[in-house]
């Protein structure tokens, strides 16, 4: 027997768990997939980008170079048993490979860390709204008036600070109380509640008068509204919202059985992602539609929308509270993935507690996120790299989401395809992820030739796009 082929439970870190069924990790990655980006960011994204012929190349990205990314990173952390820099490491050493591969899971650990930070502060927008869903703020209001609400806590550092410490604090504690404690017991109640009150959302909506006309808007290709700069957006939300290029679905893999069908269980994974985004789409655009407002709005779009419906539709009050505290639970989960994998690598870097190295990292996390909360009020005219064309007007807060979608999400993921695709041996892979010929040789020769490409231009794009197609 080869190293390469050395069986993938070795060196498994004593005392590691695993996820007590398919379902729990499907929940569990399901729950970090979906979130704010869902719910929050593809509709707007898609109404900037001009609606169905972007869904289409969204959903392009997502089947030929999120679902054999996915399937990668959680093959690496099956088979590492550590956190996601030492399970890349681990994997690349029985391979005979440069131990420098782990850069890859370097990138994504900081990656996860980054957006946590700016996460936490949208995520504390959702929180925020709970409490004028109850209290009955949204009833009888017009667009206008909702806008104030939103652009009110815009501009209230004390109140931002309040709701992102508040999330932070959640997303700690239940990281904190490992997988089986924790995670499992928060995603197996809030993520089937979450599409309850989504589906309720999108039912309300037909109701409007303009759910053909926001159907058509998200299914309708108009290939003449899609520019280079949506297509490198699709790709970038492709990352963003399967949780790729970010070492989660590493660190999610190490606590999987060896009887878990990777291959099916990543498809499952990125449907139900999918269907999310799109039921998110058909709520919120018959709203849009109905009450006059733009489609692409930008980052406030679900919170001037929606609570236009909870303000209108019998018990509205309730059924938006319900959705905003839910809302914050699936940014919750969101959540406690990105901090996962960098508590996982701080507690095995340097032999720290698990709760010792979930309250370091949250605290560490919860400071960068306070130059996100200024960069929307205080240091709303501060663009640290305004110097530059391409990033004038540029906020701290848009910095973090620009390059982290566009820059250490695709790395990550860049290399771990070229890793997994190109020097990992081909039988090992192929034993692990217990896939059929046919099925593997699509799969590896998206990994190896289709994603890297796909990569490759959207970096071309983002350094290049003004002197190519300006």
């Amino acid at each position: 027997m080869t190293s390469s082929n050395r069986p993938a439970g070795d060196s498994v870190q004593p005392g590691r768990g695993l996820w007590s069924s398919r379902m729990a990790f499907i929940l569990a990655a399901t729950g970090s997939a979906v979130g704010l980006g869902n719910v929050w960011k593809f509709p707007y994204i898609t109404g900037e980008n001009g609606g169905g012929a972007f869904v289409l190349v969204y959903l392009a990205c997502i089947a030929v170079i999120g679902v054999p990314i996915m399937m990668a990173e959680i093959f690496i952390g099956r088979s590492g048993r550590h956190d996601p820099v030492s399970s890349m490491r681990l994997v690349a050493e029985r391979n005979l490979n440069s131990p420098h591969w782990r850069i890859s899971a370097v990138v994504g650990v900081i990656a996860a860390f980054v957006i946590l930070s700016f996460y936490s502060v949208i995520g504390g927008w959702a929180a925020s709204f709970v409490g004028h869903a109850a209290m009955g703020d949204f009833t009888g209001k017009d667009a206008e008036a909702i806008g104030g609400i939103f652009s009110g806590l815009l501009a209230s550092p004390v109140m931002l600070m309040v709701w992102h410490s508040l999330f932070m604090i959640l997303v700690t504690v239940v990281v904190a109380r490992g997988l089986k404690s924790g995670l499992e017991k928060a995603v197996t109640i809030l993520m089937p509640a979450l599409l309850v009150l989504l589906l309720i959302t999108v039912g309300y909506a037909a109701t409007t008068g303009h759910f053909g006309a926001a159907a058509s808007f998200l299914f309708k290709p108009d290939f003449g509204a899609l520019t280079i700069g949506g297509v490198l957006t699709a790709l970038g939300h492709a990352f963003f919202t399967l949780s790729l290029g970010m070492a989660i679905m590493m660190a999610y893999g190490s606590y999987l059985g060896r009887d878990i069908n990777v291959g099916r269980t990543a498809i499952t994974i990125s449907l139900l992602d999918t269907v999310v985004a799109l039921l998110a789409g058909l709520a919120i655009f018959p709203i849009v539609f109905a009450n006059g407002l733009e489609a692409g709005a930008g980052p406030g779009l679900i919170f001037q929308t929606l609570p236009l419906a909870f303000g209108q539709m019998p018990m509205g009050s309730l059924f938006g509270t319900l959705f905003f505290v839910l809302l914050v639970f699936a940014a919750w989960t969101s959540g406690i993935s990105l901090l996962e994998p960098v508590v996982e690598w701080a507690e095995e870097k340097f032999s720290m507690t698990r709760r010792g190295s979930a309250v370091a990292m949250g605290f560490a996390c919860w400071l960068l996120g306070i130059a996100s909360v200024l960069s929307l009020n205080e240091w709303s005219g501060f663009a640290p790299l305004g110097m530059f064309a391409a990033f004038e007007g540029m906020t701290i807060f848009d910095l973090l989401d620009y390059f982290t979608a566009n820059f250490m999400l695709p790395i990550s993921g860049l290399l771990t395809a070229i890793f997994v695709g190109w020097f990992v041996a081909k039988e090992s892979i192929q034993q692990d992820l217990a896939l059929s010929a046919s099925a593997f040789t699509l799969w590896i020769n998206l990994l190896r030739f289709i994603t890297p490409v796909a990569v490759i231009l959207v970096f071309v794009y983002t350094l290049f796009g003004d002197q190519l197609f300006g």
